[in-house]
C-alpha cells in the first residue's frame, strides 16, 4: 500500500469512529466501507514501474507511473514491472573451446524490460529465464571460439554474446543493452606454456631484428671499403682522425704496431699524435712530424 493511499484509509477509519460515537453507530460501517474499497482500489506506480492489470482473466491494461483506480475483486494487478536497467552475473566454468582448452568465464549482462504486457504474460519467472539463457548461450559462444580469440578479441566475444542472448529475449520484451565478459581464467599449466610460447616468440622476434640490423651494418661498411678503395687519402684522414679521437681521453695509454703506422702514412700518423698531445691545430703541422711511433701516452 502507498502513502497516499494509506493517509486516506486512515482518515476514514478515524472518521467512522468519530461518526459511531458521536452520531450514529451504523454511519460508521459507511466510512469503514469507504476504507476497505480505497485500500483494495487506489493505486500509486513509480515512474520506473509498470503495473499488469487483469479484468476477469482477460489483460485490461498496463499502468505506468502515477495513481489510478481498479476495480476491486474484478481486476487484479498480476505484476508489478520494474524497467530500470538491471544487471544480471553468470558464469561458465569448465567449458571447452573450440581447440578443446577448459576455461572458466566470467560475464555480466545489463538489460532492462522494454515491453511489460509480454515480461509478465509471456513468461513465468523472466530474471530466471535470463540467467538461464544467458548461461546457455555464453557457452555456446566460448565452444564455438579459439582460445586466442578468446583472449585477444573481447569487444567481438561480447558483442556475439550480446546479440545471441537478444535474439532470445526479445519475445519475452526483454532488450540487452549489454553484455561484458570480466575475466577468462585457464589452467595454470596452460599458462606456463603460454608464457614460454611468448617468450620464445619475442627472443624470435629480437634475433631477427638484430639480424636485419647486422646485415644493414654490413651494407653500409660495404659501401664505406668500395669509397675508401677509389679514394686512398680519404683512408688515411680516417686513420688520423680515429687516432686522434683516441688519443683525446686523458690518461690513456695506447700501443700501436710500427707496421700499422707505417700503412697509415707514418708522417701523418705521427702528426695526429703530437697534435694530440699538444693541442695544435693542423694548420700549423707542417713541422711537427717524427719518425717511427712503437708507444705513447696521450695525455691532455
Amino acid at each position: 500500500m502507498n502513502s497516499i493511499t494509506a493517509f486516506l484509509v486512515f482518515v476514514f477509519m478515524l472518521a467512522g469512529l468519530a461518526v459511531g460515537n458521536w452520531v450514529n453507530p451504523y454511519f460508521a460501517f459507511v466510512f469503514f466501507g469507504i476504507a476497505v474499497i480505497i485500500a483494495f482500489s487506489l493505486k500509486m506506480a513509480n515512474v520506473w514501474q509498470k503495473f499488469v492489470i487483469l479484468r476477469m482473466g482477460k489483460l485490461q491494461s498496463v499502468k505506468g507511473a502515477g495513481l489510478f483506480v481498479i476495480i476491486p475483486v474484478i481486476d487484479n494487478v498480476v505484476a508489478v514491472i520494474d524497467c530500470r536497467i538491471q544487471t544480471t552475473a553468470f558464469n561458465a566454468e569448465q567449458a571447452l573451446t573450440r581447440d578443446t582448452v577448459p576455461v572458466n568465464v566470467d560475464a555480466i549482462i545489463f538489460w532492462h524490460v522494454e515491453d511489460a504486457e509480454k515480461a509478465a504474460l509471456a513468461i513465468t519467472h523472466f530474471k530466471e529465464a535470463i540467467d538461464r539463457v544467458a548461461q546457455t548461450s555464453l557457452r555456446e559462444m566460448i565452444g564455438s571460439s579459439m582460445l586466442a580469440a578468446l583472449l585477444s578479441d573481447r569487444k567481438e566475444a561480447d558483442e556475439a554474446l550480446k546479440e545471441a542472448i537478444s535474439r532470445k529475449t526479445a519475445p519475452w520484451g526483454i532488450s540487452v543493452s549489454s553484455v561484458e565478459i570480466r575475466d577468462v581464467a585457464i589452467p595454470e599449466a596452460l599458462q606456463d606454456a603460454m608464457s614460454r610460447q611468448a617468450q620464445a616468440e619475442r627472443e624470435k622476434q629480437a634475433r631477427v631484428i638484430l639480424g636485419s640490423a647486422e646485415a644493414a651494418i654490413a651494407g653500409k661498411f660495404v659501401e664505406a671499403a668500395n669509397i675508401y678503395e677509389g679514394h686512398p687519402v680519404a683512408l688515411q684522414l680516417r686513420a688520423m682522425n680515429i687516432i686522434y679521437e683516441t688519443t683525446k681521453e686523458r690518461g690513456a695509454t695506447i700501443l700501436m704496431p710500427s707496421a700499422m703506422v707505417d700503412s697509415l702514412n707514418p708522417s701523418a700518423a705521427t702528426l695526429a699524435f703530437a697534435l694530440a698531445g699538444k693541442d695544435v691545430p693542423l694548420a700549423e703541422s707542417g713541422q711537427k712530424a717524427h719518425g717511427d711511433l712503437h708507444e705513447r701516452r696521450a695525455l691532455k
